[in-house]
């Protein structure tokens, strides 16, 4: 009898001394970006399920807030997730503009944030608590023109660039270093604006300039409407996009239109390449019904795996430098989206891979290693 008690009576204990740990969530699940939240919360929210407490038996509460893809939104949500919930790490936002906002209210409160899907390179050089689990822009950058120019031998391209997005800037930036010193051209680069929805003038400016590839480092609303209406015109050059794209939601506003439209992602669902991946798309199949999921659901997965991983290993796991710290230290982790191997800045080294649309579907094409 005593064997029996003992054991109930320490696991009773044990639950009293447990508490509930807040991580926050800071994306944009309405306006034109909200794919990219909803996509992202999913994978996060699935994994809190999945894993909801630590091992010491505190259980993990995600408290999410929209930002409905605005800045102004994304720096309160920080406000807010920091002074009134308490919450010991945030995840998010999904565009690189925004997530700034976030960092520069974390990084004073000494709050670590882990981003799904901001790639701009100046996220983690000017700031201490923040890190990824994306690859950056200048990686996909190089990644598209080295593909563009070596595998498919495009030597001459145009880039629409959108000025208000740091996104933008900097894969437009890298891109045309890259594929300048592979010996292309950059007939001309275009700037656009966010929410644009009328391109006729510049379609039929591009088509104009003969060019042999078009480079949109653009969001997906942006991105498929370029794509319909040069289709309109017969403006049928390759078109190439960041991860910006790699979303469901571009296929289905970018229609026939988009068929052969190539661009970068971190992750492949038909190929997963850890067992977490397979053990998490299992779950994912049995308990959604779906037979497909988006990289940004397996990307918002691992940040909260990445989190949860660093809670587990600090004496405090509230301690939100700690949190950090180890973050920044992690190799060899086993994420939803592949192995993350952390630097002290905060990026991980990881793969980048190519993608096609084909017959309405993301179809894979390549595997780029750093």
């Amino acid at each position: 009898m005593k064997k029996i008690v003992f054991p109930i009576i320490l696991a009773m204990f044990c639950s009293l001394l447990a508490k509930e740990i807040k991580i926050g969530a800071i994306m944009p699940m309405s306006g034109s970006i909200a794919a990219y939240g909803q996509t992202a919360y999913e994978g996060l929210s699935f994994a809190n399920k999945l894993e909801p407490t630590l091992k010491n038996g505190d259980s993990i509460k995600i408290v999410l807030i929209d930002t409905k893809g605005e800045k102004v939104e994304a720096a309160n949500a920080a406000s807010r997730l920091i002074s009134a919930e308490k919450v010991a790490a945030i995840v998010g936002e999904l565009i690189s503009t925004n997530t700034e906002q976030v960092v520069s209210i974390a990084e004073k409160a000494k709050i670590t944030v882990v981003a799904p899907a901001a790639t701009n390179d100046k996220l983690t050089q000017r700031n201490n608590f923040v890190s990824r689990v994306c690859f950056t822009d200048s990686f996909q950058g190089e990644v598209v023109a080295n593909y563009a120019y070596q595998t498919l031998g495009l030597k001459k391209a145009v880039v629409l660039v959108d000025q208000a997005q740091v996104y933008s800037l900097g894969l437009a930036k890298i891109f045309g270093e890259v594929f300048a010193k592979n010996g292309g051209t950059i007939v001309k680069k275009i700037a656009v604006s966010s929410g644009n929805k009328d391109f006729k003038a510049i379609v039929s400016q591009i088509k104009s300039l003969n060019p042999d590839m078009i480079f949109l480092p653009l969001y997906h609303p942006e991105a498929s409407m370029f794509a319909r209406q040069a289709k309109e015109i017969g403006l049928n050059k390759p078109m190439f996009s960041g991860d910006g794209v790699a979303n469901p939601t571009f296929l289905e506003l970018g229609g026939a239109a988009v068929e052969g439209y190539m661009f970068t992602d971190t992750f492949d669902y038909e190929a997963p390449p850890t067992k977490r991946s397979r053990d998490f798309i299992a779950a994912y199949e049995k308990a959604t019904g779906k037979k497909d999921m988006a990289s940004f659901t397996a990307l918002g997965a691992d940040a909260y795996f990445l989190i949860v991983n660093a809670m587990n290993n600090c004496e405090n796991p509230e301690d939100s430098v700690c949190i950090n710290d180890y973050i920044k230290a992690t190799k060899n982790f086993e994420g939803v989206s592949g192995i993350i191997n952390m630097s002290k800045s905060g990026d991980p080294i990881r793969s980048a891979v190519i993608k096609e649309v084909k017959e309405g579907k993301f179809v894979y094409k390549a595997t780029v290693n750093p």
